[in-house]
């Protein structure tokens, strides 16, 4: 059930006042750290610069690569994004390296240049919530990506443009609150879209955009500490520009956390049957022979337990393909729950299952199986469930893994010829007199 909306507006107050005191922490903290008398550092901030390109750059290449092909347009655009935010950073890091002659006057673009990455990231992200607003299906992904690319340049363009000559080396207005007014623009943008993604976590909840929404929220503060700046390269700008940082490591690190979380699942999907959730057949190969060498190792043998569910077409013609398909994963759980952690439960094909038991002998594989035949009697689901189980072990004589499975194989249709012949002999059908 979900919330009431009492609770939703009491949590979304909760989440709003928790932000709000952050953020007023972050801003009084860079006031304060304008008492501070810091001899400005371009090497320092240049190679800031340098790593937050790189990081944006790794971003970028993992981003796009997870999601090429996608839908999650979100996503593509945030890549093409930091990659254009990442050439940014790389190529105005110069401007803090001062190997020209005319060193100071290329300094004092340093911050114009930083305001200049800042605002595409923060366009970018925004138009990427508003691209998914408006148009959340479309088949031509890459000409939006590429639009929303186009105009965030353009735009950008246009507002540098509008700060016309160099900016002073110390702010025009040092006492205000705000002393360097103009971050306040990007920082603005950065939380409409912390609020709007917000609001897209209630329906995309993944580690991706968890990270995404972190990094949003370390560059709101970013714009905060930098609009406190109130001389060149002081001590809010180098507060903000670590910030800066942590925001793309956050990122980078939501990226490669659902990369891995991704190649998992796939491994998984790989080695696991669709339907049980056990290993498949090609699993099942993998862990034979691993327990081959392993007793042929240490001489300590193991078995396998050969599993056939008994009369599925009969269930499958009197209830259903559904109640079917029911009766092999009621089975595929009970192997599932009632086996030890180091055993693995496969499915072998269609109604047949796999069960290889480590360091088992003959006793301890039979005593298996009946316990699973005690199991399936005491469940009370209908249809009734029954399964034929052979028995093999490998004591490491050299068999062939298909000698292995052959012999179960053969106990467990011993095992259906013994049960047919005690099963009551059905009623001959009588013939109707032709007339």
């Amino acid at each position: 059930m979900g919330k009431s909306p009492l609770k939703n507006g009491r949590s979304n107050i909760t989440i709003f006042l928790a932000h709000f005191s952050v953020f007023l922490f972050v801003v009084l903290a860079a006031s304060w750290l304008r008492r501070i008398s810091l001899q400005p550092d371009a090497i320092l901030q240049g190679y800031l610069q340098v790593i937050s390109g790189l990081l944006a750059f790794v971003f970028a290449a993992v981003a796009l690569v997870r999601f090429q092909g996608t839908q999650d347009r979100i996503s593509l655009i945030l890549g093409a994004g930091f990659l254009l935010s990442g050439a940014v950073l790389a190529a105005t890091s110069v401007l803090f390296f001062q190997f020209l002659p005319d060193a100071p006057l290329r300094l004092l673009w340093a911050p114009i240049a930083w305001w200049i990455g800042r605002m595409v990231l923060a366009l970018l992200l925004l138009v990427a919530l508003l691209v998914e607003h408006f148009t959340p299906r479309s088949r031509h992904p890459r000409r939006e990506i590429t639009g929303a690319l186009l105009a965030v340049i353009g735009l950008t363009y246009v507002l540098a443009a509008a700060l016309r000559g160099l900016p002073p080396e110390v702010s025009r207005h040092p006492s205000a609150f705000f002393p360097n007014a103009e971050q306040l623009l990007p920082g603005g943008i950065f939380l409409v879209s912390l609020i709007w993604y917000r609001r897209r976590l209630a329906m995309e909840d993944s580690s991706f955009d968890r990270t995404i929404y972190a990094a949003t929220w370390l560059n709101v503060a970013a714009q905060l500490s930098a609009a406190q700046s109130a001389r060149l390269l002081d001590a809010p700008f180098v507060f903000a520009q670590a910030l800066m940082v942590l925001g793309y490591t956050v990122a980078l690190g939501g990226a490669l956390l659902e990369n891995a979380r991704l190649f998992e699942q796939v491994r998984h999907l790989a080695v696991s049957d669709a339907l049980t959730g056990l290993a498949n057949y090609r699993r099942l190969l993998d862990v034979l022979e691993n327990e081959t060498e392993r007793t042929n190792r240490t001489g300590r043998p193991f078995s396998v337990l050969l599993l056939d569910l008994d009369g599925l077409k009969k269930i499958n013609d009197k209830y259903g393909h559904l109640v079917g398909s029911r009766s092999i994963c009621r089975l595929a759980a009970i192997l599932r729950i009632h086996c030890r952690a180091v055993d693995t439960a496969a499915r072998y094909g269609g109604d047949e299952f796999a069960l290889v038991l480590p360091e088992s002998r003959e006793e301890d594989a039979h005593r298996v199986a009946n316990r699973i035949r005690e199991v399936l009697a005491t469940d009370t689901e209908q249809p009734i469930l029954s399964a034929s189980i052979g028995v093999s072990v490998y004591r490491g004589d050299g068999e062939r893994i298909e000698t292995l499975l052959s012999e179960a194989d053969q106990d467990l249709y011993a095992e259906k010829e013994k049960r047919a012949r005690h099963a009551p002999a059905a009623e001959p059908r009588r013939r109707t007199p032709k007339t």
